[in-house]
């Protein structure tokens, strides 16, 4: 059939709509994101890349939660300014597919145990109410709603969220798969993503024929229609950023200037780093390629942290990416600092760039980040990487028309 028409909530700067858009297989009626660096971002790749001449119009800076102004248009907002909203981008076409997933912090296992609360008062917990009444809105056969592992054991209101979400995508019509944790929750790395890092990637199915076993449909399309993307052989820390050329730490520092940034490769630059935390990434590296291993345990980090730190710590700060293995995940405290995320060179003495964490995450090397390193860094480590994005876009694409060719 012709293209199918989708609209992308919480996009981001746009990780999952890209790889939705290398499939060729659909047509972005809009997209909806609230932070205006990632609007930037999303609309600079909409023009760039696949030539959107009215990307501004497209997505639509706003904050879902009002999703009634969202739908029919606002006017003079001191924030979001003025927009006629998604029916007006949508007229009389019918939506096909809605995908996205509301912001994680919430459900992480790392917010949790950040927060005092352990988020339970985060109002990010029920963002996916808002989602769902899009969804009731404009009745896409097929939703994709992603999220992070710690949302199959988020308890915020004493009622598992997995349970909430289960309930509301049933009483406007629609079926997810019985069982999350055997069936959506996906290990990245398998389907070539230079990285470990699991997400939970729930499909919603519009129940229009009550004869038709929805649940068999589900489990087919997580184990043969999606499953038949894995790779054979998973890529490493190697294939993602040794084409890159180093970047090393300055004979002396000038202020905040530490290194040799001349790349000129958009996001290949290093953040600043003193003396003392580059002897550490030295150290960490150095340990790895020589195989003396005296920096493998907790105990051993954490003691290396008070002998150069003179400061007591619970759990260990650092982590060296290994060549030939999966980064660890690229999350978006990539903001904060680099500790764990230090780059495999001895040499270099440093932690990874804007565009080695894009590139961890799949993000094609003409991907533009000309936000600050702080936004730059959180955009990436928030998103779906593209190459996943392109497979689960050309899975979905199967799955609706098989949908169709069931319901005739």
């Amino acid at each position: 059939m012709n293209k199918l028409n989708n609209i992308e909530l919480f996009a981001g700067a746009g990780g999952l709509l890209d790889g939705f858009e290398q499939t060729g297989k659909y047509n972005l009626l809009g997209a909806v994101e609230w932070l205006k660096p990632q609007v930037r971002t999303l609309v600079n790749r909409l023009e760039t890349k696949y030539n959107f001449s009215n990307a501004d119009d497209r997505v639509l800076n706003f904050d879902i939660q009002r999703t009634s102004e969202l739908i029919n248009g606002w006017s003079e907002d001191v924030e979001f300014g003025t927009s006629k909203g998604l029916d007006n981008l949508v007229k009389d076409q019918e939506v096909h597919v809605i995908s996205g997933g509301p912001p994680c912090q919430a459900y992480s296992l790392a917010g949790r145990i950040r927060d005092n609360n352990g988020m339970k008062d985060d109002y990010r917990n029920f963002l996916f109410e808002a989602y769902i009444r899009i969804v009731k809105h404009y009745r896409p056969k097929v939703v994709v709603f992603e999220n992070v592992e710690g949302i199959l054991s988020a308890i915020p209101t004493g009622e598992k969220i997995t349970d909430l979400i289960r309930k509301a995508f049933d009483e406007v019509g629609y079926e997810i798969v019985d069982d999350l944790r055997k069936y959506a929750l996906i290990d990245l790395s398998e389907f070539g993503v230079p990285q470990k890092r699991k997400r939970v990637i729930i499909i919603g199915i519009r129940r229009d024929i009550t004869s038709i076993d929805y649940q068999h449909i589900l489990h087919n399309f997580y184990i043969d229609i999606l499953g038949k993307e894995k790779v054979k052989t998973k890529k490493t820390v190697r294939d993602a950023i040794s084409s890159l050329p180093p970047i090393y730490p300055l004979v002396k520092q000038d202020k905040r200037n530490a290194y040799t940034n001349d790349n000129k490769i958009n996001g290949h630059v290093a953040r600043y780093h003193n003396l003392r935390d580059q002897e550490i990434f030295h150290i960490l590296a150095k340990d790895i390629e020589d195989g003396t291993n005296m920096y493998s345990s907790t105990n051993s980090l954490i003691d290396l942290y008070y002998q150069k730190t003179g400061k007591r710590t619970n759990i260990h700060k650092y982590h060296v990416l290994k060549w030939d293995e999966p980064s660890n995940t690229i999350p978006a405290h990539l903001k904060k600092d680099g500790l764990r995320h230090i780059h495999p060179d001895p040499k270099q003495r440093r932690s990874i760039t804007v565009r080695e964490a894009a590139k961890l995450q799949t993000f094609d090397d003409d991907f533009e980040f000309t936000e600050s390193q702080l936004s730059n860094f959180e955009m990436i480590g928030n998103a779906v990487p593209p190459l996943f994005g392109k497979k689960l876009g050309s899975a979905v694409n199967i799955l609706f028309n098989n949908l169709s060719d069931l319901e005739k």
